[in-house]
């Protein structure tokens, strides 16, 4: 895979499994993703960020990849809750015995006005989680269907 960005508009892919943050240590590591769904509030990026680590400790997943995946997830939920309605998803998902990571947030679309942060900040403060993503996953991009929008990232498995 290239880390182009790709626009995907095809029809969402089976079923994800709902997982509570509280059972995140009982998630599983096989092809169905496990879901989190978030408030759309600014706390949200650390409650996402636990659930990853809980999960991906779970699934013996190695601390270099914890730690990229970490740096993707704050960045896909932080942009979910700065430019996006609710709802807010994590997907977390291990889909092939090759190790790697896919990692997606789903948000209800653009929000007409910005958040909180991004408006009380310079425009230089913002706007590098994009590049961020393309140096750490093998792929990136968004899925747009009717009234979501999937931003996903893939980390490929440690050398």
């Amino acid at each position: 895979m290239d880390a182009s960005t790709d626009i995907e508009t095809a029809a969402s892919p089976a079923a994800p499994t709902f997982v509570p943050p509280q059972s995140a240590t009982h998630a599983r590591a096989d092809s169905r993703p496990c879901v989190w769904k978030l408030p759309h509030h600014p706390a949200s990026a650390g409650t996402a960020r636990r659930v990853t680590t809980t999960v991906l400790d779970g699934w013996d997943v190695d601390g270099e990849t914890i730690d990229q995946a970490l740096l993707v997830v704050s960045e896909l939920v932080t942009n979910a809750i700065e430019h996006a309605l609710p709802p807010v998803a994590l997907h977390l998902q291990r889909p092939g015995n090759d190790g790697a990571l896919r990692i997606e947030v789903g948000d209800g679309g653009p929000a007409d006005n910005e958040g909180t942060w991004t408006t009380s900040c310079a425009p230089e403060e913002h706007g590098r989680g994009v590049s961020i993503i393309a140096l750490l996953a093998s792929a990136h991009g968004t899925r747009i269907l009717a009234h979501t929008v999937t931003y996903w990232a893939v980390l490929p498995a440690a050398a």
